[in-house]
């Protein structure tokens, strides 16, 4: 009997919180705490694929390039490899506290982590307009400095105020390489981590070879794409609060339950979920239901027991 598939996609706090610095051993924990509630799935007759965020930990090999160039000269390592990094090293950590809880729980199952590349258009209009910040921040005589001598780095000054950042174009996801291995490894019942960090952005020279970019892939269009391609069932997309809100932190504030996808998208169009926070998840949730998903929940892990639990968007 064919059980069915859900992708879900970690969002960053599932490794470090906003209060921690990111040691192992706080990785290690909040990891082992966020996925621990998977179960849940499993019980439910779920097969799974596990997708991740990367965002504090490619800006952590990301320093770790420049100081390494700074003192000893070691070459620096373009974007592509720098999430290619953070994909194997976040896997790890996952597939190894997975193993873990199966351990505990003797439940038999295979973990695996597939470094996974994502092909993107190479004439996709975000790399005219690099909007996502990466790395560290720098004073902005640093950032023009740095621009001078590279003419293809883009810094802009942070909203906040916290000084210049490097900027990279996000472009959209259009395919995910290895789909066809994914979907086979988890209808078998493997649990499958892949796509993490949005994937390894390359796409397709005239020879029809796959080339790095310098750019980074929204890791919950990307989820979705995959959910998508591999023909899931159920999209979970985890984040830090149990429910979307409308009028987010003002007096009338709402939950959603279930709402359909027209619902969702006349709440996006105005204006009610910020661009670098829920934003991208409607609209991940959106594409997967629209391209023949069941139902989009977004939700906390730790509300995943509730069979009601999170915000369902459906046809």
């Amino acid at each position: 009997m064919n059980k069915k598939i859900a992708v879900v996609a970690l969002g960053g706090n599932a490794l470090i919180r906003g209060n921690e610095i990111g040691t192992i051993k706080q990785q290690e924990k909040n990891t082992y705490d966020t996925c621990i509630h998977l179960l849940k799935l499993l019980e439910d007759g779920y097969n799974i694929v596990i997708t991740h965020g990367n965002g504090p930990q490619v800006g952590n090999i990301m320093l770790r390039n420049d100081a390494g160039f700074r003192t000893y000269k070691i070459p620096k390592m373009p974007l592509d490899i720098c999430v290619a990094d953070s994909q194997g090293g976040i896997g790890y950590m996952i597939e190894r506290q997975m193993k873990n809880i199966l351990t505990e729980y003797k439940i038999r199952r295979n973990v695996v982590t597939l470094v996974t590349q994502v092909v993107v258009d190479k004439n996709d209009p975000a790399f005219e307009d690099p909007t996502k910040p990466v790395g560290a921040f720098y004073v902005k005589e640093e950032a023009d400095l740095l621009m001078k001598s590279n003419p293809e780095l883009v810094f802009k000054e942070d909203p906040r105020k916290r000084g210049w950042r490097r900027v990279v174009p996000s472009p959209q996801p259009r395919e995910i390489i290895n789909k066809r291995v994914i979907k086979d490894l988890v209808k078998k019942g493997n649990i499958v981590i892949a796509a993490g960090g949005g994937g390894v952005p390359v796409y397709r020279d005239e020879k029809k070879h796959l080339q790095g970019v310098e750019a980074v892939i929204d890791k919950d269009l990307a989820s979705a794409l995959l959910a998508k391609e591999i023909g899931a069932d159920a999209f979970f997309i985890l984040t830090d609060v149990p429910k979307v809100y409308i009028n987010f932190h003002k007096p009338n504030q709402k939950a959603l339950d279930k709402i359909t996808i027209a619902e969702a998208e006349k709440y996006y169009e105005e204006g009610q979920f910020s661009a670098g926070s829920m934003g991208p998840k409607i609209l991940a949730a959106i594409n997967f239901v629209k391209n023949g998903g069941k139902e989009t929940i977004i939700t906390e892990s730790t509300q995943l027991s509730d069979p009601d639990c999170g915000t369902r968007i459906m046809p």
